[in-house]
């Protein structure tokens, strides 16, 4: 019997080429990551960048990002504007650059001497994206101007004014319905990377205005302290132990060019580390060669100078990475010409050289900044004194935890109500608040693969605490061993027993605190799961609307309205759930636990910087800097108890 495949024809006629930029259209995730909103901020961040490698070129100083009321955005900069010449494909060169890959000026070091987008597929992506997509050029005392239509062009380059400046503008609609869902852009994930970009480029001034719905919302950055304003930030919830220390230099690498380095640090009082590293204004969140040469230096310099200071007394203590980062902010920027990033994702820098570099600055700078500041080398080594003691108590701590798990016949705790599948792709962790509301969770769940561990009370507050203590809460620990994977050093992510940990707490105020405590301690403790896409957000309803024998539930005030006038204004029972407790097994899982209909929020790690911030604020000892969050964002603030 012949199949449905046996009457397809695989011949020459089957090969397809994709002429222009017909497969950026036909696979577009494969150039901008997704066609979600990530993907769509993404054609943004490609133009900027563009504009961003004038400024470092050293020829320009302002960008302005204008989010215009069609839903179009527009990007404008003061460089000297993309070449409009004839180029020896016989078209414009402006035209060449918007409709074909791999074509730029950066593919060489003499345009520009680094650059964030070596790839040269930027913005002739955004304009195959685009459903149109115009530019202009201000250049020789004219301005040139092109239009394009889904990365076709549908005019021809020509000349519509004179003006004395130079400078490029690139405004492009999405192409929403074909490539992009009828998202919009987010004005706050905008503002971030331009804050972002105005500390790693000083002398840079970048401008965002929100021209939506009739407004006139606008916000200018620039930082003329560059990297110190931008560990100030980072610090801004912390007791801070001195100013900023701010190294810059250069290296020549000879036939690779001269590199240069960028870096600020500065010590608190708390708990944490936050370190953070870019290379040509790209985020290297995993760090690479630069990165290391900056610890290494560090741990080196810092062992030094209290050996030959004698501030360890009469210990024979070696500080090591941990102790010096402990309670450090750091930033550090290099410009390199021709960076070698290991992976499409730019994500870690692989140049060898840069390492050696990069230590032997900061080394030096650093040593002699101890030196001429002894007052201030006294605290952070004692700050790193006490990370070493921190650090030995934890040592123990863990130990003996181990050691407990391994002498008790059962290591998992004995208030985790376990799943009976032991496969941790379809096996799932409720988190829940309280015993009552756990009994409900153990009594609706699915037992063949939902697990329940309640909580009783709330877990330290991991942002204030040391290392030892967070090991010494029961509940901490309870968490830790129900998830398999051990905690900082003794972490290791392929021993997770579930891949899905989902937080189910009440939708009150208390619910959100304990929710707040257990997503800080995941971030601080465990990053890998949140950055794994392991962590994730029970929504239960807020209303259940009863009329005869109809039911509803409502998951915010929006639904509610609307279902009452469904069901009918009259005769409606609208009840308000403050806690998981009063739902009955049978609600629960129904509306919350139940895969088929319940809604459940992944915790996603889309900028670490602004996360770091927002707990150190949140969850701090400084008030102040909560105080004014509070006073900023009160109005957004929804269905808070009073």
């Amino acid at each position: 019997m012949k199949s449905e495949r046996d009457n397809v024809t695989y011949d020459a006629s089957s090969i397809k080429v994709l002429k222009g930029l017909e497969h950026v259209r036909k696979r577009p995730s494969m150039y901008i990551g997704s066609t979600s909103q990530a993907g769509l901020h993404h054609l943004v961040w490609e133009v900027v960048d563009n504009s961003i490698d004038e400024a470092q070129a050293g020829y320009c100083t302002r960008i302005d990002v204008v989010l215009h009321d069609d839903g179009s955005v527009s990007v404008t900069d003061d460089g000297r504007g993309i070449p409009v010449g004839m180029h020896s494909s016989g078209k414009p060169a402006l035209e060449v650059v918007m409709t074909t890959l791999h074509a730029g000026g950066k593919f060489d070091d003499e345009a520009y001497k680094t650059s964030g987008g070596l790839h040269g597929v930027g913005v002739s992506v955004v304009n195959a994206l685009s459903k149109w997509l115009v530019v202009e050029v201000r250049k020789n005392g004219k301005i040139y101007r092109q239009e394009f239509r889904r990365g076709v062009p549908v005019s021809s380059q020509e000349v519509v004014g004179e003006t004395s400046s130079t400078g490029t503008m690139v405004r492009f609609m999405p192409d929403y319905g074909e490539i992009f869902e009828e998202i919009g852009f987010n004005t706050q994930t905008l503002k971030k990377r331009l804050r972002e970009l105005a500390y790693l480029n000083d002398d840079l001034r970048l401008v965002i205005t929100d021209l939506r719905e009739g407004g006139n919302e606008k916000e200018e950055f620039h930082f003329e302290g560059g990297l110190s304003s931008f560990v100030a930030y980072i610090n801004e919830a912390h007791t801070t132990l001195h100013d900023p220390v701010r190294i810059t230099g250069e290296a020549d690498l000879g036939k690779e060019g001269v590199v240069l380095i960028d870096v600020a640090l500065q010590y608190n009082t708390a708990f944490q580390e936050d370190i953070f590293s870019f290379v040509n204004n790209i985020n290297t969140i995993d760090g690479g060669t630069h990165l290391s040469g900056m610890k290494s230096a560090l741990t080196r310099t810092l062992n030094e100078y209290a050996v030959q200071n004698k501030l360890t007394g009469n210990k024979d203590i070696t500080f090591n990475g941990s102790d010096v980062r402990e309670g450090l902010a750091a930033v550090i920027s290099v410009k390199v010409p021709n960076p070698q990033f290991e992976g499409q994702t730019k994500t870690r820098l692989g140049n060898r050289n840069i390492q050696g570099a990069v230590s032997s600055l900061v080394s030096r700078d650093l040593a002699t900044f101890l030196e001429e500041n002894p007052s201030v080398a006294r605290r952070i080594v004692q700050k790193c004194l006490l990370n070493n003691s921190s650090r030995q108590a934890a040592k123990k701590a863990r130990e003996l935890t181990r050691r407990k798990s391994a002498l008790e016949t059962a290591t998992l705790p004995g208030k985790l109500a376990d799943c009976s599948i032991d496969d941790p792709e379809k096996a799932e962790l409720f988190i829940v608040e309280g015993n009552s509301a756990g009994g409900s969770a153990k009594q609706g769940r699915n037992r063949f693969f939902q697990a329940v561990l309640p909580l009783r009370g709330k877990i330290i507050n991991v942002e204030k605490a040391q290392l030892t203590k967070v090991l010494n809460n029961n509940e901490i620990r309870t968490i830790i061993t129900a998830a398999g994977t051990g905690i900082e050093e003794d972490f290791d992510i392929a021993n997770l027993r579930y891949h899905k940990i989902i937080i189910m707490t009440d939708a009150d105020v208390d619910g959100s605190h304990i929710r707040t405590l257990l997503l800080t301690f995941f971030y601080r403790h465990m990053p890998e799961l949140i950055e794994e896409g392991y962590v994730y957000i029970a929504q239960p309803p807020l209303y259940m609307l009863r009329k005869g024998s109809k039911k509803r539930y409502a998951f915010n005030d929006d639904e509610r309205h609307r279902y009452v006038r469904e069901m009918g204004e009259d005769g409606v029972v609208v009840q308000r759930y403050k806690g998981l407790g009063e739902m009955n097994p049978e609600q629960l899982w129904a509306t919350t636990m139940d895969p088929e209909r319940r809604k459940l929020l992944q915790v996603r790690l889309e900028n670490a910087i602004e996360a770091s911030h927002i707990f150190s604020v949140l969850m701090g000892d400084d008030v102040e800097p909560r105080r004014e969050f509070i006073q900023k964002h009160a109005a957004e603030v929804v269905n808070l108890d009073v």
